[in-house]
């Protein structure tokens, strides 16, 4: 995954902090919308700076993409399938109550994993990200 950031600070042992715009489905053309009524906040992150980016640098900065895709994977496709395994097993008792109580209960329990994944990765040091380029 690739995204645009700026430097903001420079650290020792080769890293560097970033500013990052918070991505979101909405596109933050709030004078067109006004739907939610937010701003974007940024996000600061901390990054290996193999190229020298220097303060206020415009730069690439990229995190390994198969990394990436577990995460997604874990918070995302672990739920719902466990929802529609919950659904589908307990559909045949014939109680709709109870096949949907089941099935938001295994959709629950599918995001323990992730939070447990979650806990691990900052207890060692999240996730890695690199600054490719710069501008």
């Amino acid at each position: 995954m690739k995204q645009i950031a700026t430097v903001d600070k420079i650290l020792a042992n080769g890293r560097a902090e970033i500013v990052v715009a918070r991505l979101s489905a909405c596109a933050h053309d709030c004078h067109d919308c006004a739907g939610c009524g937010g701003t974007p906040t940024p996000i600061h992150a901390v990054v290996d700076n193999p190229i020298g980016a220097q303060e206020g640098q415009k730069v690439v900065v990229e995190s390994s993409t198969r990394q990436m895709f577990g995460v997604l994977a874990l918070v995302y496709m672990v739920p719902v399938a466990l929802f529609f395994i919950a659904y589908f097993a307990t559909a045949s008792f014939g109680n709709d109550a109870l096949s949907a109580g089941v099935s938001i209960l295994a959709f629950f329990l599918g995001v323990v994993p992730a939070i447990r994944y979650d806990r691990r990765i900052k207890r060692s040091g999240g996730m890695t990200f690199t600054i490719v380029r710069a501008f």
